[in-house]
């Protein structure tokens, strides 16, 4: 059943990550509004897979439309994020930094700021939660169990806004996942690329564990 007040989600990216995201909101009864750099006529494939409930359109249309809005795109092109008409709104953000994909950027190899960090940065007026940036797309929708399943699979969120937090906590509970509360923006780091929590297929504990053993390294 969808969240109390959130009837649509939009998706600024239509990837691995989106497109499975795309079909775990569909499955739990949300509206989607979908979109790419492309633009929408290349995301037919998909609207017709994911039924009435999800639509194509612009990167603005999809940031107006959603109650909440996932940011899954290329860490590069985060400047060409729409920002007023998220303005308020939680903001999911599943970026990680490939620097042969990204090109080196300074405040993220100094340990200045965080992916996160960046868009927040981009978005002052929204509440920027970091989450589902490590695990597989593939994993999305296939490893998710009930809510109290032993050794459900967790996943972190860090975000500056604790009620936005909450909601992603829930959303992700939903999506057949633990949330693990890693707190602000600024440690999002934790989580990201390399760190031992990347990618594994940890339960909440284990991935406490992981997240806390973290080190950040200055790449340079």
């Amino acid at each position: 059943m969808a969240l109390p007040n959130i009837t649509t989600i939009g998706l600024i990216g239509a990837g691995n990550i989106g497109g499975q995201l795309a079909r775990l909101a569909v499955q739990h009864g949300y509206r989607v509004v979908i979109s790419n750099s492309r633009g929408p006529e290349t995301l037919s494939d998909l609207v017709e897979e994911l039924g009435e409930h999800a639509t194509a359109g612009t990167a603005t249309e999809a940031a107006t439309a959603g109650d909440l809005v996932v940011v899954t795109i290329p860490l590069k092109n985060i400047d060409a994020v729409p920002v007023a008409p998220l303005a308020g709104k939680v903001v999911i953000d599943t970026n990680n930094y490939y620097p042969q994909r990204d090109g080196r950027i300074g405040r993220l190899d100094s340990a200045e700021s965080t992916t996160a960090g960046l868009l927040q940065e981009h978005l002052p007026e929204s509440k920027v939660v970091k989450a589902f940036n490590h695990i597989y797309a593939s994993d999305l929708t296939t490893v998710g169990t009930p809510s109290g399943t032993p050794g459900r699979r967790a996943l972190a969120i860090f975000g500056d806004d604790a009620d936005a937090r909450a909601t992603v906590s829930a959303l992700l509970d939903e999506f057949g996942f633990d949330a693990v509360d890693g707190g602000p923006v600024a440690e999002s780091w934790r989580s990201e690329r390399d760190q031992p929590a990347y990618v594994q297929p940890f339960d909440a504990s284990t991935l406490r564990d992981a997240l806390g053993k973290a080190k950040r390294d200055i790449n340079g």
